[in-house]
């Protein structure tokens, strides 16, 4: 298991009272809405991807989260970030979803995005500024 040291970026997300369930905790499907959260916000601040007009949009190829805890309305989520896999025209990144005051994750998982031409739908190589975005937060294999 992951814990904080395994993250290179970080964004607190505030969960929302409709994120809670009838049995008083963060429902399953909100922990993707925070994956990509994490993701996007990143992408747009730092990589500069435009989402609502550039060339380039990233589409989910692949997901996965595995529940290791539960978060409840109100909390804040600190969602960790990294790159594993960083291609010419997708990206693998690992996702940890943590408590304020814990080391160890709630949720831990992987999101794979592929970049695209917003308009043929064909898979292109990224561009430099975000390219670079991504490199700062990849990090070692592991085995």
């Amino acid at each position: 298991m992951a814990s904080r040291a395994d993250y290179r970026h970080f964004l607190p997300i505030a969960t929302r009272w409709k994120d809670n369930d009838v049995y008083g905790h963060v429902n399953n499907v909100e922990y993707y809405s925070y994956f990509d959260t994490v993701i996007n916000t990143y992408l747009v601040a730092a990589g500069g991807l435009d989402i609502h007009a550039g060339q380039v949009i990233g589409v989910c190829a692949e997901s996965h989260c595995r529940f290791l805890g539960e978060f409840a309305f109100p909390e804040t989520v600190d969602a960790g970030l990294c790159v594993e896999h960083l291609g010419n025209s997708s990206v693998r990144y690992g996702i940890g979803l943590f408590r304020r005051d814990r080391d160890e994750p709630a949720a831990q998982g992987w999101f794979v995005h592929v970049f695209v031409d917003r308009n043929t739908r064909r898979a292109t190589t990224m561009p430099d500024r975000l390219r670079n975005a991504l490199q700062r937060l990849l990090v070692a294999a592991t085995a």
